[in-house]
């Protein structure tokens, strides 16, 4: 190319379909009545025309509407560049009708589309049948009109059902917030609450959107629920605190007073139980503080009980010697049982119970207690011989039971000679009252053994 030669004009770049190049209106003068030049291709021919200053115009119904210049290029080019801003919308259109067709997609979305299509569609910088596209979005339009409906009033009911959900979680915490808060379980308060709150906003992601005023006034509930709770909760804790550290310094104290008591040995045992007493009364600290602090208190504890158990096991020891004695007496003692004269067996009771308390006492107090109890029932069965023998052999019983003997037989006599009078005189009443009283007289007699 020569320097003389003039450049080649360079067309305009189309932009993308969803954000259209600005259209270059030309003021009233500079757009003159002009001859239109042949359109670019057969199908533009009958809607659009280019001036001979590349006014590009487009006919709708009867009148041709001015839609840009392209001075800088042919005819044939400035028309298929509006051309091609007509076939974008009307990809678009048909995209919409496809997914119409298809299913499965929101009336809503879909007609709102259509909307903003029919937007485009009027006095839109392009050159093509722009009347026929905007029937076909008015016909989309019009026939998802019922849908859309259907689907306004599903999207109520999903709205006041969103609502009654979301209320009743605000209840639920405000019922929590006017319970006697002093006197809960906080785990349990903690644990409800934090669930309602993950549902409330588990419901506001994936639910419908409430209108601001609804939302913001239940939240507005909700929040202040769940201020009252946490200011109790917050309060409960600090006083909770301040309870374990009162109670960790007592116990502190109590582990220092035990391990203090390792050099008494089975001495100290008595002390520490003093001392386990005050820590029972002294409060919790903290399960993790408790722990540690009662770790330390117990191993006081095992270390006097350890030096208890060896006490016992040399004790145990030394008194097998006396276990087996024992044992020994016992079978001794079973001779009392046997013996028919009672002094005699006192006699060898008495010198087994004398051998039994010089052997000393024995460990464990167990074996002990059950070697004694074997004994004591021997004592027991001689005592009952003793008891009845005593009861027998009595002076007194024997002098009470002599002159009761003397009476009975006086008043037989007695009897005896007014039975042979009334038998005499045939006094039949008289005779049986004589036969009844010398009846009970000699069965008494008799019972005294006389």
């Amino acid at each position: 190319m020569s320097a003389n030669e003039p450049s080649k004009p360079t067309p305009p770049v189309p932009a993308p379909p969803a954000a259209p190049l600005p259209r270059k209106i030309p003021t009233p003068a500079a757009v003159a009545p002009v001859a239109p030049t042949a359109p670019a291709t057969s199908g533009a021919a009958q809607w659009g025309r280019v001036a001979e200053d590349g006014t590009v115009e487009v006919r709708e119904g009867d009148a041709w509407r001015v839609v840009g210049q392209y001075p800088d290029g042919t005819p044939e080019e400035a028309l298929a560049y509006f051309v091609r801003k007509f076939d974008d919308i009307a990809f678009k259109v048909h995209t919409l009708e496809q997914r119409h067709k298809a299913g499965g997609a929101s009336a809503g979305d879909l007609v709102k589309q259509a909307g903003h299509l029919l937007d485009e569609a009027t006095d839109a910088a392009a050159v093509g049948d722009l009347a026929s596209l905007r029937d076909r979005l008015n016909a989309l339009t019009s026939s998802l009109s019922e849908a859309t409906a259907q689907e306004a009033q599903q999207a109520k009911e999903l709205v006041d059902q969103a609502v009654a959900e979301r209320t009743a979680l605000v209840e639920r915490a405000e019922e929590i917030a006017a319970r006697d808060l002093t006197k809960v379980q906080w785990k349990q308060v903690t644990a409800e609450l934090g669930e309602l709150f993950d549902t409330w906003q588990a419901q506001q992601q994936n639910g419908p959107r409430l209108s601001k005023g609804i939302s913001q006034q239940l939240w507005k509930r909700f929040r202040d629920a769940r201020a009252v709770v946490d200011k109790q909760r917050r309060a409960f804790y600090s006083e909770l605190d301040d309870t374990h550290k009162a109670a960790r310094d007592v116990k502190a104290r109590l582990v220092e007073r035990a391990e203090a008591l390792a050099p008494r040995g089975v001495d100290g045992i008595p002390s520490y139980r003093t001392l386990l007493d005050e820590w029972k009364a002294a409060g919790r600290a903290g399960r993790k503080v408790d722990d540690a602090l009662w770790a330390k208190f117990k191993a006081a504890g095992d270390a006097l009980y350890a030096a208890r158990s060896e006490q016992a096991a040399a004790e145990e020891a030394e008194s097998a010697p006396r276990i087996e004695e024992r044992e020994a007496l016992l079978e001794e003692a079973k001779a009392v049982a046997d013996e028919p004269n009672i002094k005699r067996a006192r006699a060898l009771l008495t010198r087994i119970q004398r051998q039994w308390d010089d052997g000393g006492r024995i460990f464990p107090r167990e074996k002990e207690r059950a070697l004694d109890d074997r004994l004591r029932v021997i004592e027991q069965a001689l005592k009952a011989r003793e008891d009845v023998d005593w009861k027998k052999n009595n002076p007194t019983t024997t002098a009470r039971a002599n002159d009761m003997s003397s009476q009975l037989l006086e008043a037989i006599e007695k009897l005896e000679n007014e039975l042979a009078a009334a038998e005499k005189a045939g006094d039949k009443k008289a005779i049986k009252e004589a036969a009844d009283a010398l009846e009970a007289r000699r069965a008494w007699l008799n019972a005294l053994g006389s």
